[in-house]
């Protein structure tokens, strides 16, 4: 069968993603034919592009999708043609029309959720989730620090954050993005460029919170170790503004016997167990309407290359689809 696919052989800006036409394989074991609706795009796909973090070339990029079932393999019997899903956890490939799935990575999507909400909500919501829930449980009474609070993980952490009873402080670079995070639960704004952060954030919490979780990285690596409570733990999960260089682990002592930790979601739903946990809390909170996930801007696929270079320039704002 053959599909199309947005395809790179090489490393380097937006401009290596290539359309193509692609052959795809017989169905293996334990695999599901996929016919695509909806292509999330996430930060982690520029770091393959780049080659910050290196993928086997010609690769076909993307780890989050929803689709219907059109085939099974040998051995599948928790899915059947017809069927709506989703996954958020790889094998990358998921910039295609069409696609080759491990049954083991797909969760289903329930009627309440349509699909492009389901595509703009996996990779994102399942992070929110082992953010929130699994990291550093936050509960009732806490305020925690978000960085990028009106990217597509930061919106939804705002909300759910809020959800679980937290008073939220978001940091975000323009006044268009503090309307959205405040309009998606961030009690307080702190400008990133025109404010002191850790000094804000302490104002408003007191002395301190007892985590933040930064996506940004390089740019608020320091800001962030300094907004912290003692004790308190920042949560580094993404790198939008450059890795973060090394530093001497005194420097936590010093700052109050901090704790940093750089997790990532596969180790958080290794276990099917754990898949299909998430993935259920995730879809609760959205069915009930306690957490919307806010679809900034889609593309079409074949212009994945354009999707790249907005979301480098940072000209995007919730979740980014592309659309087979």
């Amino acid at each position: 069968m053959t599909t199309h696919a947005i395809r790179m052989h090489e490393t380097g800006g937006p401009e290596v993603l290539k359309w193509e036409p692609i052959d795809l394989a017989p169905l293996g074991p334990g695999e599901v034919r996929l016919r695509q609706t909806a292509v999330g795009l996430n930060f982690i796909d520029t770091y393959h592009r780049t080659g910050l973090y290196p993928v086997p070339l010609p690769a076909v990029l993307g780890s989050e999708a929803a689709g219907v079932v059109e085939a099974v393999g040998e051995g599948v019997d928790s899915f059947a043609r017809g069927d709506r899903v989703a996954y958020a956890t790889g094998p990358m490939g998921a910039y295609a029309e069409a696609r080759n799935v491990p049954a083991s990575v797909l969760v289903k999507v329930p009627d309440g959720v349509d699909d492009r909400t389901a595509a703009a909500a996996m990779l994102k919501g399942m992070t929110a989730h082992y953010l929130l829930r699994r990291i550093h449980p936050v509960k009732k009474g806490d305020t925690i620090l978000v960085h990028a609070a009106a990217g597509g993980v930061g919106l939804i952490m705002c909300q759910w954050a809020k959800h679980l009873g937290a008073t939220v402080i978001g940091t975000v670079g323009s006044e268009e993005k503090a309307a959205l995070a405040r309009a998606h639960g961030a009690d307080h704004i702190v400008m990133y460029g025109s404010e002191d952060v850790a000094k804000r954030v302490r104002e408003v919490a007191g002395g301190g919170v007892p985590v933040v979780y930064d996506s940004v990285g390089r740019d608020t690596f320091a800001a962030s170790l300094d907004a912290l409570a003692p004790r308190g733990l920042l949560v580094t999960y993404g790198q939008s503004s450059g890795p973060i260089p090394p530093f001497d682990l005194r420097l936590l002592a010093q700052k109050g016997s901090l704790f940093v930790t750089r997790p990532t979601l596969f180790d958080y739903v290794r276990a099917r167990a754990e898949l299909d946990a998430a993935a259920r809390e995730l879809f609760d909170v959205i069915a009930s309407g306690a957490v919307k996930i806010r679809i900034g801007q889609t593309y079409p696929l074949r212009e994945a290359a354009r999707a790249h270079a907005d979301l480098g320039a940072r000209k995007t704002s919730g979740s980014s689809l592309l659309l087979p």
